[in-house]
């Protein structure tokens, strides 16, 4: 197994003070986040509840004395409509309880839970009724205007919650200018934090040749990856216009499209048709489906490069996952991508919604000292990301926050 040097762990000898005791709300998402944070927090002495489910449960979370995990949301599988609909009421339940007698005078937000209207509005007031200091961890500014579904009620709900923060943190300078001029929170309320390398998902020593066996890939074959959800935002049809015309000059090319479609089953069928009609189709890996975390690093280090094609989008974390497995990027210019690759040394940065474009960017890296490189360039990527998207960075900045809402 190799190391991960970014995973923090908690040091019983000497962990930092910390005077803050706070509630980290997952909401049961996003659970290498989630987790990421709960290991930077113990590392630097924060006391605190990890409020949550099924879903973001791990062993790491138990037996530590620093952290209390509370399991309020069930979350097996295979439960019919009703049952989903009685979980979710029991767990709104549970934690309306739990926040009455909690001991944490700080609640961080993580993400919000099921019905996004009722937290930003009635959920923070009761919060705030508590008397409890509230901090927000914000992905998405707001997320239903880059899948075009904003209103005035979404808009209203967000700045609803935005300003009964206590403070908030964000991950690029451009979500930060958003909240100020869209929303008009106060600088001083604002910080700004590294989005943290994925750390969750294994990273053993399976060899980059027998990760393309088990995707029946060549060895000689130029390997282009797209992985997660797929959604309209995310680009994909840029991509696969753009795939389809380099592999019309070369058989060496190949295209592993990994994930599954998101709420948008039309646009998925409009594309896969495409892809079934397209002349290269024998040169497209197609795996429709989630993928699971032991599977991950398959396609990760069967890929030479990531594609992220997207049209809208603040940060991604799928880039961080593949700098976490050292392997380069080719991102849209969109939201903040293009301040997280570094040309010709990470990565490299196309127009975005322009598949001629990323055509020419795909043949330029396949030509590049980077692709030719890329055993070496693996190692320097990882190193790059370790740095730059430390956990300890984002633990030292979240605890001072605690600390000063303390005070």
């Amino acid at each position: 197994m190799q190391s991960k040097p970014d995973m923090i762990k908690p040091s019983p000898l000497n962990p930092q003070p910390s005077t803050a005791h706070v509630a980290i709300l997952t909401a049961s998402r996003d659970r290498p986040y989630a987790l990421g944070l709960a290991a930077a927090l113990m590392a630097q002495g924060v006391v605190f509840d990890f409020v949550g489910g099924d879903g973001v449960d791990s062993p790491e979370l138990h037996g530590q004395p620093q952290v209390r995990f509370l399991n309020l949301r069930d979350q097996r599988e295979n439960a019919g409509l009703l049952q989903k609909m009685t979980r979710v009421l029991v767990y709104y339940f549970r934690l309306l309880r739990y926040a009455a007698t909690a001991r944490p005078s700080i609640f961080h937000i993580l993400w919000n839970n099921k019905f996004e209207y009722l937290d930003r509005t009635l959920l923070m007031a009761y919060y705030r009724l508590l008397g409890k200091k509230i901090v927000f961890t914000v992905h998405n500014v707001n997320i239903r205007a880059r899948d075009g579904g904003d209103s005035w009620l979404n808009r209203a709900t967000l700045r609803f919650q935005y300003r009964w923060c206590d403070h908030i943190f964000v991950h690029t300078e451009k979500m930060k200018q958003e909240l100020l001029t869209d929303f008009g929170i106060p600088a001083d309320r604002i910080s700004l934090i590294p989005f943290g390398i994925n750390n969750t998902v294994p990273n053993t020593m399976l060899p980059k040749d027998q990760a393309r066996r088990r995707l029946d890939l060549g060895e000689r074959d130029k390997t282009l990856l797209f992985f997660g959800n797929i959604a309209p935002y995310k680009g994909l049809e840029y991509l696969v216009a753009a795939f389809i015309e380099v592999a019309r000059q070369s058989a060496d090319y190949r295209l592993i499209i990994a994930g599954r479609p998101k709420g948008c089953d039309e646009y998925w069928a409009r594309l896969l048709a495409t892809i079934n009609a397209c002349p290269v189709r024998d040169q497209i890996v197609l795996k429709i489906e989630y993928v699971p975390d032991a599977e991950t690093e398959i396609y990760f280090k069967a890929a030479d490069v990531l594609i992220l094609p997207y049209t809208h989008i603040f940060q991604s974390g799928v880039l961080f996952l593949g700098y976490g497995f050292g392997l380069p990027v080719l991102a849209a210019d969109v939201g903040a991508l293009k301040q997280e690759i570094v040309e010709g040394k990470t990565g490299f940065v196309f127009k975005p919604q322009d598949s001629s474009d990323l055509a020419a960017v795909i043949k330029n890296y396949f030509a590049s000292d980077l692709y030719r490189d890329l055993p070496v360039r693996r190692n320097t990527i990882r190193e790059h990301a370790n740095e730059r998207y430390s956990w300890t960075k984002v633990g030292e900045i979240t605890r001072q926050v605690y600390s000063d809402l303390s005070a």
